[in-house]
């Protein structure tokens, strides 16, 4: 089944019930139904293709939240082409990476954004090509489409170096999108608050098409913005949200919703997921206090989707990611060779390579056979993430393959000593990476945000009381803010070096 037919169940079956709602250039908000989805998007493939897009051709999509947005998508759907979106935080040097690698047919750009595109990439503002796509037909194209073929090039987000674009089949985005629908119990009835990106699949592959399948109602906003959100909240009153680790925080902050409105917000509220990045422990136990709402942490990735979530009936256990979704396969397999074919699967709370077979699982990175080949080993994809498993078969983060410390022969793993660190209130941010050492090989060095107040004594002593020796910090350093990526994640490799 392709994407167009699975969305028939709103935008057909659905076609008089209100869908989406927007803030226009005015500020003004408005509603289209399901049906006027349909016809927009009819009318943008007619648009798409009469200005030369074709079956399997890629589009570069960077532009910020808004209807249009989805217009496209779903008019390259229709037409067969690979939709390519893009990070609107990006600028001249990733966006040259990018265009250069998927060699597109065009770039849709805003005006509003003021970035130079290679020379070569041919562009179209997204003002004029609504305005052309208006005066279009609103007949369907049908385009006959397989699950097998490509929907989407995503690129990975970069933590560890230029980023590769994983292809994402038609298939691998519906597998994904029924079964967040029904784990996660989503229905007409919800009313779903759009904040994330949705050049991310977080944004795209869960919420729009999670909404589509659904049929429920989407605020769609063109971004979080702490000034305006609680107001937000208030207005729309939605049963459903998706965050990442930074928005929560932002919405613990008792300046920004007070404790009033936060028990309202909860008394509307059905689901409150998170993702993207680790959610400390100490965040989802604040947040179920002021809001009586136990988040529900997941984990997935660009190359794979959803692959484990909490339960929505059942324990949502603090620090973990819950169980494999229906239809996928996980395995953690200790380290071995550096193909990792003398590894063996883990036992309980043994840490291991998480290793997944899935649905919704790519099919390789664009152009990269040798980076695609390096990917998977026997058919199982290398996620290149640590994890365990307790005996009852919850799932634990333990951070990156390339995180990990070996310290005099002994594994250390940083988020074990980010979540230490992060107990403290006054420690808003942390990172521990590794650094050379003459003697034990690496050794620990943690960087921090953390207020003026703090003496990083009393966190020395704290991790030398609550941890082995080798796990405490060879230093502190202090920094203003981590890299991270527009998801939240931290960028490691940008962390300035540690002199001794």
């Amino acid at each position: 089944m392709n994407l167009t037919t699975l969305f028939d169940l709103s935008l057909i079956g659905r076609h008089d019930r209100p869908a989406l709602e927007y803030s226009t250039p005015d500020g003004t908000l408005a509603t289209l139904r399901f049906g006027d989805i349909e016809h927009r998007a009819n009318r943008m493939a007619h648009e798409l293709r009469a200005r030369g897009l074709e079956r399997g051709d890629r589009l570069c999509v960077h532009l910020a939240n808004r209807v249009e947005f989805i217009d496209v998508f779903l008019a390259c759907a229709r037409l067969g082409a690979i939709f390519v979106p893009m990070n609107v935080l990006y600028r001249e040097r990733e966006l040259r990476h990018i265009v250069g690698d998927a060699d597109p047919t065009a770039v849709v750009t805003s005006a509003s954004t003021h970035v130079d595109y290679p020379a070569e990439a041919r562009t179209w503002e997204i003002d004029d090509l609504s305005a052309d796509a208006r005066l279009q037909p609103h007949t369907r194209i049908a385009e006959p489409l397989s699950g097998d073929d490509p929907a989407m090039i995503v690129y990975t987000s970069g933590t560890t170096g230029a980023a590769k674009g994983a292809v994402l089949s038609h298939g691998n985005l519906a597998a994904n999108a029924v079964n967040l629908v029904a784990c996660w119990r989503i229905s007409e009835a919800d009313r779903y608050l759009a904040m994330l990106p949705l050049f991310h699949v977080h944004g795209l592959g869960n919420g729009v098409h999670s909404w589509l399948v659904s049929g429920c109602l989407m605020r769609l906003c063109e971004r979080f913005d702490q000034n305006t959100a609680a107001a937000i909240f208030a207005d729309f009153k939605p049963t459903l949200f998706f965050g990442v680790p930074t928005i929560y925080v932002r919405l613990l902050d008792a300046d920004m919703v007070n404790d009033m409105r936060a028990r309202d917000i909860g008394k509307h509220a059905r689901l409150f997921v998170c993702g993207s990045a680790p959610l400390p422990a100490h965040v989802l136990q604040a947040f179920e206090r002021r809001y009586g709402h136990r988040i529900l942490e997941r984990y997935g990735m660009s190359e794979a989707l959803m692959i484990l979530s909490n339960p929505y009936e059942g324990e949502r256990r603090a620090g973990t990611v819950g169980f494999p979704l229906p239809g996928v396969s996980v395995r953690l397999v200790s380290s071995g060779g550096d193909g990792g074919e003398d590894g063996h699967d883990c036992a309980a709370d043994e840490v291991g390579e998480v290793r997944v077979r899935s649905p919704a699982l790519f099919s390789g990175y664009w152009r990269r056979e040798d980076a695609t080949r390096e990917a998977f080993v026997d058919g199982w994809f290398r996620t290149g993430d640590l994890g365990a498993r307790s005996a009852d078969g919850y799932y634990t983060l333990r951070g990156r393959r390339g995180d990990l410390i070996i310290s005099g022969g002994f594994n250390i793993y940083p988020r074990e000593i980010e979540e230490l660190l992060l107990e403290d209130p006054r420690v808003r941010e942390a990172a521990v990476v590794g650094a050379p050492d003459d003697v034990r090989g690496e050794v620990p060095i943690a960087y921090i945000v953390a207020d003026a107040s703090l003496d990083v004594r009393e966190l020395t002593d704290r991790c030398r009381s609550q941890l082995a020796s080798f796990k405490a910090p060879r230093a502190f350093v202090r920094v203003d803010a981590l890299p991270r990526t527009a998801l939240g994640k931290v960028q490691k490799h940008l962390l300035p070096p540690w002199i001794p």
